[in-house]
């Protein structure tokens, strides 16, 4: 069997789809590191008509899935996220301080 190019191709689970489409946005929704505020910035949609495609698109068990791991994760939001650094950032500091 030959090779069908010299260069190996990676595959991977879910690879990123290529338009700002619908299911760019799902694909986005589920990706821990991509916030509201990018999928807003790339296609214009906030949050809640995220929400929205999501339901529409995904079956009743997968939303509410997806929902409660968003809800439960502090990632999704810029905000939160650049906050949750900040304070572990500190935690580091404050321990480093303590074994000296």
């Amino acid at each position: 069997m030959k090779k069908r190019s010299l260069i190996p191709e990676t595959r991977i689970k879910n690879p990123e789809p290529k338009k700002y489409n619908k299911d760019w946005i799902i694909w986005a929704a589920w990706a821990d590191r991509i916030t509201f505020e990018e999928i807003k910035e790339r296609t214009g949609n906030n949050e809640s008509d995220v929400i929205k495609i999501m339901r529409k698109n995904l079956k009743t068990s997968s939303f509410k899935l997806w929902r409660k791991r968003v809800h439960n994760t502090s990632i999704k939001h810029r905000k939160k996220f650049k906050l949750g650094r900040k304070q572990l950032r500190e935690k580091i500091k404050i321990t480093d301080i303590h074994k000296l």
